[in-house]
């Protein structure tokens, strides 16, 4: 039986399309949902995307439907707004603040710093932000009590990831590389990289992993979060140094990954990040072994739930392997490609990681 996360199981992630949606702009915001009364108790649900928009088929899009699910169950219209751009992060939270929001959602460590100064300027207006501390001085602490992060242990998960990848490879060589240098980016490549190393050395074996090097905190990025040639010429280069599994970390990036597994015509598979690209991309199962979960959804849904029921504090919320808050997806169609051991050897990798007993470090984990 595959690992999944406590809710994916469910299909809180496989329905995602991830993530569906909407487009604005800075001046003159696209907003969906009611008025600014919400509900007769007042509360007003709000979210702001990162550039890569509600139709990310990642963390977006995630966010975006936590957010629809929980206003469903409290029978209240959110109001969303999608960004473009950098420049359209402040506007679209002064416009949320502006339609007498009571709880905005960033979502995104890129809103991180203009997200900080919308809630230190708007101190009875509640803020949640997806994958990001939101401690911009660096003192180890929320830097405003009216905001609560939303984050996730996903080295946890990616570790599994990188094991899975190391038993399937061929070649001997793996990759992956990221979008932007952020945290919650290079999380995943430590966790992938360090779940190799552990295969290497349970097994006798030499798996090499191309970009990313744990200790120098060095690897390939493209630059942003976008589908584009850079990207594509990025996981081209991996390619070329022959590995076959590949594992993009950066929202729609993946899908020029994608275009440069096809134009290769090599026998390559992917692992996808956020949510189960298998379901959410159907179009290319076929190349997905699995995907390292976060149930970003639920997270979402949960803060805004207690948020509405006064329960709003600014304790972050960590997503572990131990709470189902990440995971990694079934290997679907590869589930006959795989070794019959591999899911049993996974299954008693997990129960160490949450036991204590198997150590799974990266310096962008978030503080327990």
């Amino acid at each position: 039986m595959s690992i999944t996360t406590r809710k994916a199981a469910a299909g809180a992630i496989a329905g995602i399309g991830l993530v569906a949606l909407l487009a604005g702009c800075a001046s003159a915001p696209s907003t969906s949902g009611g008025d600014s009364t919400g509900s007769a108790s007042g509360f007003l649900p709000c979210m702001v995307s990162d550039s890569g928009g509600f139709t990310d088929k990642s963390f977006n899009q995630l966010g975006y439907e936590g957010l629809q699910d929980a206003a469903k169950e409290l029978g209240v219209k959110p109001i969303t707004v999608q960004s473009d751009k950098a420049d359209d992060f402040k506007p679209n939270l002064q416009s949320l603040a502006d339609q007498g929001c009571t709880l905005i959602v960033s979502v995104g460590f890129a809103l991180s710093a203009d997200t900080v100064t919308a809630a230190k300027a708007n101190p009875d207006i509640n803020y949640a932000i997806i994958d990001d501390p939101a401690d911009n001085d660096h003192d180890g602490k929320v830097d405003a009590p009216n905001i609560k992060p939303i984050l996730f242990d996903t080295a946890q998960a990616a570790f599994l990831a990188g094991y899975a990848a190391a038993d399937f490879t061929k070649t001997g060589v793996v990759g992956t590389f990221g979008g932007q240098q952020f945290p919650s980016v290079t999380i995943f490549m430590d966790g992938y990289a360090e779940g190799v190393a552990y295969y290497n050395e349970k097994k006798g074996k030499d798996v090499q992993v191309k970009t990313w090097d744990v200790a120098s905190q060095t690897g390939s990025f493209t630059g942003g979060f976008e589908a584009n040639d850079t990207a594509k010429q990025v996981a081209r280069t991996i390619i070329d140094q022959n590995a076959d599994v590949i594992m993009p970390v950066g929202g729609p990036i993946f899908l020029s990954a994608i275009a440069a597994i096809q134009e290769s015509g090599k026998d390559i598979a992917m692992i996808g990040v956020d949510a189960d690209l298998y379901n959410t991309n159907p179009e290319n199962k076929s190349l997905f072994l699995t995907s390292v979960l976060k149930d970003m959804k639920a997270g979402v849904s949960d803060t805004v739930i207690g948020a509405s029921k006064g329960k709003f504090d600014a304790t972050p919320y960590i997503g572990t392997l131990d709470n189902g808050g990440i995971g990694i997806a079934p290997f679907h169609d590869f589930e006959s490609k795989v070794n019959p051991s591999l899911q049993g050897e996974l299954d008693t990798i997990k129960a160490g990681i949450i036991d204590g007993s198997i150590k799974v470090t990266s310096v962008s984990s978030p503080k327990q």
